[in-house]
């Protein structure tokens, strides 16, 4: 039987100390990034490819119609998704672009035959699009989802973070994001499962560590992100959390990749290496002592 008090249940056949324990699912990461996308990921991409941007004036008009409204498509996409208006929904009205070819004099054709026509605006018309609530039919490709049970050490990891003096606060407006840093803050979407939190919660918590002030400008936010995601992976995966493919499909949303990850392996494993130590039951016996500032320092150079 699995005991959620420990960071991680040895045997044999399993790395026998916790740098192994990184470095094997840090290895692991690498093969699900190197193997591609997911087929959870590739279903989630296509889908969101059908439905379009709106301008601002139009987010304005669907929030005003509707504020509940949380993503929203025209009647023949949602067909094209497998999904159905309701009968006797009312449409929210949006104004569409109306698109007209304006025809180049011949002898400035003729200069550039594949600059003949010219698109251009001509105005606007009414158009309506459903909200997902309007519909029913089949459910949306979702991204995978982390899944298992993290007992005490969610608590643990809360108490971490307040005791590096990092406010920690459960925010609802902040959807659709799961979490956020704000540097000496992280803001956490209420109503995740627990598993989730938690993989949030070290999420946000990596990026506390690493990307701060000067690290903060020198890397892009695709590094930024894939790393803050291998520390969920890893620690994550040392606690038995169910991961899947998620970390990965997340890090290639990003554009991330393996060749990415590579060259932040040392960063990746001292974060994870910190905050399991955070999460052990000595420590959180100790009133859940800090990590020292020769520790940090080491993460965040």
């Amino acid at each position: 039987m699995n005991n959620t008090n420990t960071v991680v249940t040895i045997d044999s056949k399993k790395p026998n100390t916790k740098q192994e324990l990184i470095r094997a699912n840090i290895k692991l990461l690498i093969e699900q990034l190197e193997a591609g996308h997911s087929e959870a990921l590739t279903n989630y991409l296509t889908a969101m490819s059908r439905f379009h941007n709106y301008s601002f004036g139009n987010v304005l008009e669907i929030a005003r119609q509707m504020p509940t409204a949380t993503r929203v498509a025209g009647f023949w996409t949602w067909k094209s998704l497998g999904r159905n208006v309701k009968a006797g929904q009312k449409g929210i009205r949006i104004l569409a672009p109306i698109v007209g070819v304006r025809r180049k004099k011949e002898e400035e054709a003729q200069k550039d035959i594949t600059k003949q026509n010219e698109r251009v605006l001509l105005g606007f018309r009414n158009a309506y699009v459903f909200d997902i609530s309007q519909t029913d039919g089949v459910d949306l490709p979702e991204m995978r989802e982390v899944s298992g049970d993290p007992g005490e050490n969610l608590e643990r990891l809360a108490a971490f973070v307040q005791d590096k003096g990092i406010q920690l606060v459960y925010n609802p407006s902040i959807a659709p994001a799961l979490g956020m840093s704000y540097g000496g803050r992280i803001a956490i979407l209420p109503g995740q499962s627990k598993a989730e939190t938690f993989a949030t919660l070290v999420h946000e918590t990596a990026h506390e560590l690493l990307h701060k002030a000067e690290r903060r400008t020198a890397t892009t936010k695709t590094v930024r992100e894939t790393e803050a995601e291998a520390v969920a992976f890893v620690v994550g995966k040392a606690v038995g959390l169910v991961t899947g493919s998620a970390s990965a499909d997340y890090i290639h949303l990003y554009h991330g990749n393996a060749s990415l990850l590579a060259e932040s392996l040392e960063v990746i494993q001292q974060t994870a290496a910190v905050i399991l130590a955070a999460l052990e039951p000595l420590a959180a016996d100790e009133e859940h002592e800090p990590a020292t500032e020769a520790e940090l320092a080491e993460v965040a150079a």
